[in-house]
């Protein structure tokens, strides 16, 4: 590992603060990182190799730098350093952006199993992940390398964190070499007949996600199996050239291999038609139609789904999802661990939500405003003090709401009451209305 920077080294900033380096985090082909300090405040520095750090890359960093983060959970390039070491290296430079916390884990972590988070985290992060990509897109930017290398999250929260800022650019822009990690890739870039986009960011993001929840790529089955030596031409063939879903409904060429696929086979059963709807659409028309990709908004309202449906199994424990298409044929939920059967609670539905009526249920801004705001708490599942076997929900927003009870009496709920759950109530929420099942 090499150390270009001593440590002690002040580094003055174009901004004119200073920055002291720490220590050496680590090393990659672009460049190094190290952990620096201002004060008392520590940061990120990373520091380009003379190969990688062209006028070309800094004219991106600037650009970055002027116009700022579009959401917090990118590890933005926030300062730009120059130095000039005549007698060493010769003229460098580097960014520095905030450090990440130790306590964040990447998806290799999840695979390795150092890192084990609940269905519920998982599907949080995957939230947080895409409503990040969805607010990179809108502010212009394509990302050009979404992998599980650039993603990092805390197994507790399911709250995110996203490095490698500094070769996004903006949409049909050429000004960065990158253009992604090759099994991430989209089909037209691997084939040379297209340059990153937010169509190819796109693809790559259902692939990591299909990573994050399967923990296998979606590519990769007995095709892939069957390559004796996994050079250029096989890499280009089964990721650009003849990409094949390992479920693919109507081909079946690149299923699970059998004791080399597992993960993909045990996983793909036990969440729900909607996500493997959306895989589907991802890996099969998205694979050549980039104009019909699954877009960050249909994930994002599955992620909702995902959260507000899952019950816990009486027999063990283990989380299970709710399943609409199942309810529709009324058949029954079982627990994918211990077989064992799974009843739903009651529900209330909002709209195209649908939130299950559980002990440590809440409802969120986008519930009941269709905002994709999934922190802004605006409802809570409560017992009723004076007799705990009766449940309401408790605004705890600042709006006052109307319950309307199943003969079509209307009562007012106002800030920090509750509202009964009661099978065939509704409550007007005002923009929209939940009822309850």
């Amino acid at each position: 590992m090499r150390n270009n920077l001593k440590n002690g080294t002040v580094l003055k900033s174009n901004s004119g603060g200073e920055y002291k380096v720490i220590g050496l985090l680590g090393a990659g082909g672009q460049g190094e990182v190290y952990e620096v300090a201002q004060g008392s405040q520590r940061y990120a520095l990373k520091w380009y190799c003379k190969h990688t750090g062209t006028p070309g890359q800094k004219a991106i960093i600037n650009k970055l730098v002027a116009k700022g983060a579009p959401d917090e959970i990118f590890l933005w390039p926030r300062d730009i350093i120059d130095y000039i070491d005549c007698t060493q290296q010769g003229e460098s430079f580097g960014y520095t952006m905030m450090l990440r916390p130790g306590n964040y884990k990447g998806i290799v972590d999840m695979m390795k199993r150092r890192a084990e988070p609940s269905f519920y985290v998982l599907c949080r992060a995957a939230f947080n992940l895409t409503l990040g990509y969805e607010k990179l897109h809108r502010s212009g930017y394509s990302y050009r390398d979404i992998s599980f290398g650039n993603m990092f999250f805390d197994p507790d929260t399911g709250d995110i964190l996203i490095c490698d800022n500094d070769n996004v650019s903006e949409n049909d822009q050429e000004d960065s070499a990158v253009y992604g990690t090759p099994c991430f890739m989209a089909p037209e870039i691997v084939v040379g007949k297209a340059k990153p986009s937010r169509h190819t960011d796109q693809y790559s993001l259902a692939v990591l996600l299909f990573y994050m929840f399967m923990v296998h790529h979606p590519l990769e089955g007995k095709l892939e199996a069957e390559i004796k030596c996994f050079d250029l031409p096989a890499m280009n063939r089964l990721y650009g050239t003849s990409p094949v879903f390992i479920f693919d409904p109507d081909n079946k060429t690149n299923r699970p291999f059998e004791g080399y696929h597992d993960n993909a086979e045990i996983f793909w059963d036990i969440y729900p038609q909607s996500m493997r709807d959306l895989f589907i659409q991802s890996f099969t028309v998205g694979l050549q139609q980039p104009n019909r990709r699954v877009t960050e908004r249909q994930w994002l309202d599955l992620f909702v789904g995902l959260m507000g449906g899952i019950i816990t199994c009486p027999g063990c424990g283990s989380e299970v999802f709710y399943d609409d298409e199942k309810a529709k044929m009324h058949v029954a939920h079982t627990c994918w661990n211990c077989g064992g059967a799974v009843n739903a609670p009651p529900s209330i539905v909002i709209g195209k939500n649908r939130v299950l009526i559980t002990g440590n249920a809440k409802l969120y801004a986008h519930h009941i405003y269709e905002n994709h705001d999934m922190s802004s708490e605006v409802g809570c599942v409560v017992q009723n003090p004076s007799n705990p076997a009766l449940w309401g929900i408790k605004n705890v927003s600042k709006d006052n709401w109307n319950y309307i009870k199943s003969d079509g009496t209307q009562i007012a709920v106002p800030p920090e009451k509750a509202a009964a759950i009661a099978k065939g109530a509704k409550i007007d929420f005002g923009r929209l209305t939940g009822e309850f099942h």
